[in-house]
Parts: C-alpha cells; sequence; structure tokens
C-alpha cells in the first residue's frame, strides 16, 4: 500500500509560514542624533621647569637641581599642594659643536644640557596666571603649554544626551512625514561610542611674567542611535 506524504507536507508548511513571518523586522526608522554643550574649565594643568648648561655633565646636574629645588619651594610657598606637581621629564644631554667645513672631522662635545620640568595641576583657573608668575619668579626659563579639562563633565553630559535625543526625533519626524507614516515609540537608543570633548581649551604659556592667560570653553559631544517603530500610513 502506497501512502502520500504531500499532504503533511503542506501542513507543515502552513505551520512553519507564521513562525517565520515573526523574524522580519517591523517597519521602523533609524537616525543618529547628536548635541554639544560647552562648558567652562574648572582645573588647568601646566608644564614648567628648568634648563641649565654647563661645560661639565657634573655642574650642568647641580646647577639644574640648585634652580629646580627654588621652583619647587615656591609652587609650595604658593599654596600649591605636594599632591598637585610631579616630575615629567628629566634628562641630561651633551651639546656638540658645529663641525667646521674646512675641518672634515666629527664634531666634539663642548657642554653638558640638564632640564628639568614639572606638571602642575591647578584646581582654581583663576589662578593660572599666578602660578605662571611663580614659576618665571623662581627661575623657571621653560613653559609648556597650558591644558584646561572639565572636572566632573557628567551633569554636563547628561544634558547633551537629552538634545542628542530630541535631535534624534526631530529627524525621525521629518523622515516620518515625507514617508508618509506615523512615528511610533522608540523601538532602541544606544550611545555611539564614549562622550569625548571636541575642543579642549588650550594656549602655549606666555614666558613673561604678568601675561593674561584665557581659559575658553570646552565643547562636549554625544551621540546616540535611535531607531523609531512605525505605527502606520497617516
Amino acid at each position: 500500500m502506497k501512502y502520500s506524504l504531500r499532504p503533511a507536507v503542506v501542513a507543515a508548511t502552513w505551520l512553519a509560514a507564521p513562525a517565520l513571518a515573526q523574524t522580519v523586522p517591523p517597519p521602523a526608522i533609524s537616525v543618529i542624533g547628536e548635541a554639544n554643550v560647552s562648558v567652562a574649565p574648572d582645573q588647568a594643568q601646566i608644564d614648567g621647569g628648568v634648563t641649565s648648561d654647563a661645560k661639565t655633565a657634573r655642574e650642568a646636574a647641580e646647577a639644574n637641581n640648585a634652580a629646580m629645588g627654588k621652583v619647587l619651594l615656591a609652587l609650595k610657598g604658593a599654596g600649591i599642594e605636594g599632591k598637585d606637581y610631579q616630575t615629567s621629564r628629566l634628562s641630561l644631554q651633551p651639546q656638540f659643536a658645529t663641525p667646521s667645513k674646512a675641518a672634515e672631522r666629527a664634531p666634539g662635545i663642548v657642554s653638558f644640557r640638564a632640564s628639568n620640568r614639572v606638571t602642575v595641576k591647578i584646581r582654581d583657573v583663576t589662578k593660572v596666571a599666578n602660578v605662571i608668575d611663580v614659576l618665571v619668579g623662581a627661575g623657571a626659563n621653560e613653559i609648556g603649554g597650558i591644558n584646561f579639562t572639565v572636572t566632573q563633565p557628567s551633569k554636563h553630559l547628561d544634558e547633551a544626551r537629552e538634545k542628542a535625543i530630541a535631535d534624534a526625533r526631530r529627524k525621525a519626524e521629518i523622515y516620518a512625514r515625507a514617508a508618509g507614516v506615523t512615528l511610533g515609540e522608540p523601538i532602541s537608543i544606544s550611545e555611539e561610542g564614549a562622550p569625548v570633548p571636541l575642543y579642549r581649551g588650550k594656549m602655549a604659556a606666555p614666558m613673561a611674567a604678568g601675561a593674561p592667560v584665557a581659559q575658553g570653553e570646552e565643547t562636549l559631544s554625544v551621540t546616540v542611535g535611535v531607531t523609531w517603530a512605525i505605527k502606520g500610513s497617516q
């Protein structure tokens, strides 16, 4: 006796069809929302130090140690806590004479240069110019760049996040109107990458004491990806 399997196969196909249909994602609109907030920095870092030249390595090192000791004492006397400054570079290098074209021979060592730099954290940005004055007044002959930062950006980033969601909704509504559909509820929200400052206010520190310092603003940026459901045709 022969049996036909065709009806069973058809029935199985009908049963599987709804399950396959459920895997199709619902109609949706996906957009990227962006927002920036500008914040005045509340902390600064500045590099300063001393470079000393002498005929011998020992003389250069001793002169540099003495000069840097005065700079560190001056920082302490200005009320800068020890935890807020640390050595960032220490070097002792030979200096070579420029070879004469007539005398075709390698240049020799003519002196040594010792350098010692510290990075100073300034917790009150209104005192940046004063710290520069202290460094220069104590004998620092190397002043590096000033970096301004926001120490606690979380609350400002939360403001940017709200603005980024509003920007995403604005864009999604434009697409929905253009497509003739009605925007539904958000299906998913994700923050694209870690929030980072677009610009960190900075300037090269002047060598002259009493020079003005502009702290500027730091711009914090947030980007979110939002997928919105579509309710249907209008």
